[in-house]
């Protein structure tokens, strides 16, 4: 197995921003999920809309949505990027809302950071919205399910064909 290499990192192991300038433009596209643990009371009070704080679920697509474009704000060496759609899917199950965001753009980088930083914030978002009801929440399983375009292609999960 050969070395990664770390395209963040110049020859003298300083962090740099990558030069995108070269590569081709294409459609690109990225999943990410997560899942947030939690009572099944909270997760029914969720489903049910009656939490204090209001409507837990739109307010976490909403701030999923935002953070898909404030990513490059957020992580120091991502490229700010023009996004062409970002959906963010929540379903809430007994003891668990599920998170899922796909990002799509037309550009010279990728979109994994936007999708993965969607799924994290409207995680956070349901956490901050239901602490008061349930303090033992369990935010986990942020993961890149999918991306494509790009050099490399596509790219699934290996664990997703069991889904």
């Amino acid at each position: 197995m050969s070395e990664p290499t770390f395209s963040h990192l110049n020859e003298s192991g300083q962090a740099h921003m990558v030069n995108v300038g070269g590569k081709d433009i294409t459609s690109r596209r990225a999943v990410a999920r997560c899942n947030v643990q939690m009572s099944p009371a909270t997760s029914a009070a969720i489903a049910s809309s009656s939490l204090p704080k209001g409507d837990v679920i739109a307010t976490a697509r909403i701030a999923g949505i935002q953070a898909a474009k404030k990513t490059s704000d957020l992580i120091p060496l991502c490229h700010p990027l023009m996004l062409s759609a970002v959906t963010v899917n929540i379903s809430v199950g007994e003891g668990v809302v599920s998170i899922e965001a796909v990002v799509e753009t037309t550009g010279q980088t990728g979109v994994e950071m936007e999708a993965l930083t969607a799924c994290s914030v409207a995680a956070l978002t349901i956490y901050d919205m239901c602490k008061s009801a349930d303090k033992s929440m369990v935010i986990g399983e942020l993961t890149l399910w999918e991306k494509s375009g790009g050099r490399q292609g596509l790219y699934r999960r290996e664990d997703q064909q069991n889904q």
